[in-house]
């Protein structure tokens, strides 16, 4: 199971930190990515890193401003999230898959947390 964590309510240019616990399996092994979805839009991808945490992924709209990590000794992964924008408003969800490839694709993840309310306020 993945558990996402973290969301709230932050101002414009503010920040926040999101965490995804997993537990019952070997996620330290998986790649675990980002997605979020806008009221009235389809999910898309944020953010991706690989399970040896060596090779990381952006969507365009997000690179440069925030930071995918984690920490398998406690199966965790973070998303660090600065110069937060309204744009980025969205529940956002962890996911995890063992698939190398298409990692941008949601259908290429095979569990998911339940998600996470970001609200950023202009």
């Amino acid at each position: 199971q993945l558990q996402a964590s973290g969301g709230g309510l932050v101002q414009a240019g503010g920040s926040l930190r999101l965490s995804c616990a997993a537990s019952g399996r070997a996620f330290s092994s998986y790649t675990m990515g980002w997605f979020r979805q806008a009221p009235g839009k389809e999910r898309e991808f944020v953010a991706a890193i690989s399970w040896r945490g060596d090779k990381e992924y952006y969507a365009d709209s997000v690179e440069g401003r925030f930071i995918i990590a984690r920490d398998s000794p406690v199966n965790t992964a973070y998303l660090q999230m600065n110069s937060l924008k309204p744009e980025d408003t969205a529940v956002y969800y962890c996911a995890a898959t063992r698939k190398i490839l298409r990692l941008r694709l949601g259908p290429s993840y095979d569990y998911w947390g339940q998600g996470t309310l970001v609200t950023v306020s202009s």
